[in-house]
């Protein structure tokens, strides 16, 4: 276990100097190549940019107006059905938009009821266990001008409701 934790904090810093070098060996310009590869990274984020600002206000209206709230009471007899406690349940609805409302809520979950709470774990699992679908589909599709991505959006949804149901089942199964 010392040896683990001796290597792992060489792992990086070693890496950082073995890929450029064995580039340099193998005859590639790396600064070039960086730089070429920075550049792409630059025109990526402008072509994205507009994507990103529109899912991110298009949350802030959901979440704001009312509509988080609406859809988790919406929810609730499902939800209730399921065993997924009340604050827990708009989670399970602003997953799938943003990955820093997610976050933002799961600690705010994890600072009221504790980590160690049924809550606290549920809502930890939850956020482990999906990803931001329509961020995805906004970013990486908008990214290469797909517009039409309906089938894409559908498995994303069926795919988050798939984990968030193993994920209940898990917390109850292991914490309940």
């Amino acid at each position: 276990m010392v040896f683990l934790s001796k290597i792992s904090v060489w792992i990086i810093p070693a890496l950082l100097l073995l890929i450029p070098l064995w580039a340099y060996i193998k005859k590639v310009p790396v600064y070039d190549v960086f730089a070429e590869g920075a550049m792409e990274g630059v025109k990526t984020a402008v072509r994205i940019f507009p994507y990103i600002v529109t899912m991110l206000i298009a949350i802030a209206i959901f979440r704001d107006g009312g509509g988080l709230v609406y859809f988790s009471k919406l929810l609730s007899p499902v939800t209730e059905l399921l065993g997924v406690p009340v604050q827990v349940a708009p989670l399970a609805l602003v997953r799938p938009l943003s990955g820093s409302a997610s976050l933002g809520m799961t600690a705010e979950l994890l600072q009221t009821y504790g980590p160690d709470s049924f809550i606290g774990r549920m809502a930890s699992v939850m956020q482990g266990s999906t990803d931001t679908t329509f961020y995805i589909l906004t970013v990486y599709f908008g990214s290469q001008g797909i517009k039409k991505f309906r089938h894409a959006a559908l498995v994303g949804i069926i795919a988050d409701c798939a984990a968030f149901l193993a994920a209940v089942i898990l917390c109850h199964f292991f914490f309940a």
